[in-house]
């Protein structure tokens, strides 16, 4: 109705605007025609529009609204002007393209050639949006044989291919420029197509085209590839980066487009399967070849072969206008070997032994001690120091290679040895071995832990022995239940009585908003490589040595988080989501587990007074660490360290050779966290701690073994 017979070649819509007099008058006689069906669909695209999700910052407004006249439907379509309108048609290709990204692609101009394989193509590009303006070119008409293949119906039949190829563009994105050369490619238009081209997709039958299309494509310069929906051929000629290349990757010899135009249909045959190289042909393919002419009309094609050619050069068409590496080759997607490699599908999961490991029981006085010594926390479990015990002493000395980026100036390092200082002076005052302990900062190591072994013993510290070694992670969620009172001055004065101080967090909407900070301080964790690399580094799967690092299984992590973590410990994920400034959700974990919280204890100490005071100043702040976090353990609380990637930075410096992106927004949660903590400027923190009412923690990490000692005669 209205249309095919009157305009048989028109493939371009109208786009009228009611604000236009001129426009304003044509719409009134389409209006007053009872055969042009109207519909008004501003309204509803603007409604979709109000429901994306971080929309882009602005698009047109009412003014850009334009009606679409399809003369071959007979129909008028009111819709929003072309930036609403792409952004809600686009938006499901998010973040697979990012919307820079998409921009980028929109600049292109890509021409197909050939329009019963080209029209996959051709719509597969405009479907994805990833050019922004069209050349078609087929001479041919739509045939009945073609619709096993080409996408159209029978009311195509007769219509020139690429006409119907573009008016299918028109149906799906009106303010796509499309252009249609009906004559197919010609001496006389082949440079009228090519001017401006970024890509050309080469998909038609004639072998002389293909080769004149290659040798004008040779002296502009530009790119070309080719499908040919056999096992998934594609083929790409960079001649925008090697103008000297030969056509077909030289497979045809020396051959010209003119000479080639000379030959018998049989003599062009053979240099056609030199191109595609007949040994790698599917069965069905070469054998139907040789039926050409005889039992076949033609080479055969599949339309799901067709529709896969689509896929294949679209990808390839977004690598090369992204800029990502496309060389000149040729490859396969064969779909027929792929379904030859179905498996089984085996599970990411995780399988751990049936059997627990069992850490020996110490042997010796001095082993005790130094078995204390190592029960003492570390960043991921690192256990940063060395270990020595010696008739008269035991030496705890930091391990520099054991640091990582979080670890600034090895002072997460340096709370760890006083820890441990403190644990096996708790040891030896149970044991009646205590005797004087000294920190030094000026020797071989970073820092050096001391302890003389007397006869010496103190009530307080063996009183906590047994609970040190009992001293573990719980990073169980909580119920949420307040602490009380009690509680706190319990904690408070188990900071105090050691040289520290506490500062607390219990409040719901403060433990909200301290829940925030992490939660940022996480994803920053993440998009940054370095400390993206070491977070994983430090976890430990089945078959790995437990002995350090954190134990999968201590995370709790149930199966749909399990999965998730496999997909979030790839850095090629991480570095997309840093690519589109997203992964919100990558701090959701740890927002959740401290939502989940009783209270947020921060452990301070006096500020150092000096650089070179730094370091001991760190250790001294074990001991009070120790005991808060034992002291909230006899009260059956589940203690959870807390460690945002700014804990150890003193100055915004720091903090740009750990994140140098993040640095800014690092610094800024810092300051945040400390005014809700509400520590001083002559404090400084040592370690955050979640505390929650739990069950108890089911896993815990396990320890390098200590070094083995003689006993003490």
């Amino acid at each position: 109705m209205g249309g095919e017979s009157v305009v048989p070649g028109v493939y371009r819509p109208q786009l009228l605007n009611e604000s236009d007099p001129d426009d304003a008058a044509v719409l009134a006689r389409l209006r007053a025609d009872s055969r042009i069906e109207f519909r008004d669909l501003r309204a509803v695209l603007r409604a979709e529009f109000a429901t994306l999700l971080a929309p882009p910052e602005s698009v047109e407004g009412p003014e850009a609204d334009r009606w679409v006249y399809y003369p071959w439907r007979a129909s008028v379509v009111g819709l929003p002007g072309p930036e609403l309108f792409r952004a809600v048609r686009l938006d499901r290709n998010r973040n697979k393209l990012t919307r820079d990204e998409q921009n980028i692609l929109a600049n292109q101009t890509i021409g197909v050639i050939g329009q019963s394989v080209g029209h996959a193509i051709a719509h597969t590009l405009a479907l994805e949006g990833i050019c922004g303006r069209i050349r078609l070119a087929d001479f041919d008409e739509v045939e009945l044989s073609n619709l096993n293949r080409l996408p159209g119906t029978v009311f195509d039949i007769g219509i020139n291919k690429a006409v119907v190829s573009a008016r299918r563009i028109a149906e799906l994105d009106p303010y796509l420029p499309v252009e249609v050369f009906a004559d197919g490619l010609t001496d006389t238009n082949m440079d009228r197509f090519l001017d401006g081209m970024s890509i050309i997709v080469e998909v038609c039958d004639s072998l002389d085209i293909k080769l004149a299309v290659r040798e004008a494509a040779q002296r502009r310069r530009v790119p070309l590839m080719m499908e040919t929906s056999d096992r998934g051929l594609l083929d790409v000629e960079r001649y925008d980066l090697e103008p000297e290349r030969q056509p077909f990757h030289g497979l045809m010899g020396d051959v010209s487009a003119a000479e080639l135009r000379e030959l018998s249909t049989r003599e062009k045959s053979a240099y056609g399967v030199r191109i595609v190289d007949g040994t790698k042909l599917s069965g069905s393919m070469a054998a139907s070849l040789l039926e050409v002419g005889r039992t076949l009309n033609s080479w055969p094609q599949l339309g799901g072969d067709v529709q896969l050619g689509g896929a294949t050069v679209a990808a390839a068409v977004r690598r090369l206008g992204l800029g990502r590496k496309l060389p000149s080759g040729q490859t396969r997607v064969d779909l027929e070997e792929r379904l030859d490699a179905l498996a089984e599908p085996v599970s990411s999961a995780p399988v751990w032994p049936a059997e627990p490991t069992v850490e020996p029981e110490p042997d010796g006085d001095l082993a005790k001690i130094l078995t204390a010594a190592q029960r003492a926390p570390s960043g991921g479990n690192a256990q940063p120091w060395t270990l020595r015990a010696d008739p008269d002493a035991v030496t705890i000395a930091l391990a520099p290679e054991r640091s990582s980026l979080m670890d600034i100036g090895y002072r997460a390092s340096a709370l760890s040895v006083g820890a441990a200082l403190y644990n096996a002076r708790s040891a030896a005052a149970a044991l009646g071995l205590l005797g004087a302990s000294e920190l030094h900062a000026d020797g071989d190591a970073p820092l050096t832990a001391v302890l003389r072994l007397g006869t010496g013993r103190d009530d307080v510290l063996a009183a906590d022995y047994p609970a040190l070694l009992d001293r573990h992670t719980n990073r169980h969620f909580g119920d949420g239940t307040p602490l009380s009172a009690e509680v706190l001055d319990a904690l408070d004065s188990a900071a105090l009585g050691s040289g520290g101080t506490l500062r607390t967090i219990t409040g719901r909407a403060d433990i909200d908003a301290a829940a925030a900070i992490f939660a940022e301080s996480d994803r920053v964790r993440y998009l940054t490589p370095g400390l993206h690399a070491e977070m994983f580094a430090e976890l430990r799967w089945p078959g790995s040595d437990l002995r350090s690092g954190l134990d999968l299984r201590t995370l709790g992590l149930m199966p749909p988080q399990l999965s998730t973590l496999l997909v979030v410990r790839r850095p090629e994920v991480m570095e997309r989501i840093r690519a589109f400034d997203g992964g919100s959700a990558l701090g959701d974990p740890t927002r959740a587990q401290l939502q989940s919280s009783s209270a947020l204890v921060a452990v301070t100490f006096p500020a150092p007074e000096s650089e070179s005071s730094e370091l001991t100043a760190y250790a001294r702040a074990g001991a009070p660490l120790q005991r808060v976090w034992i002291e909230a353990q006899r009260h059956g609380l589940a203690v959870h360290p807390i460690s945002p990637v700014f804990l150890f930075a003193r100055h915004h410096e720091e903090l740009k050779k750990v994140s140098p992106e993040f640095a800014d927004t690092l610094t800024s949660l810092q300051g945040r966290l400390l005014n809700l903590l509400g520590v001083p400027a002559d404090e400084t923190v040592a370690l955050v701690l979640r505390l929650s009412h739990a069950p108890d923690a089911t896993y815990r990490s396990g320890r390098l073994p200590v070094p083995e000692v003689a006993p003490r005669g």
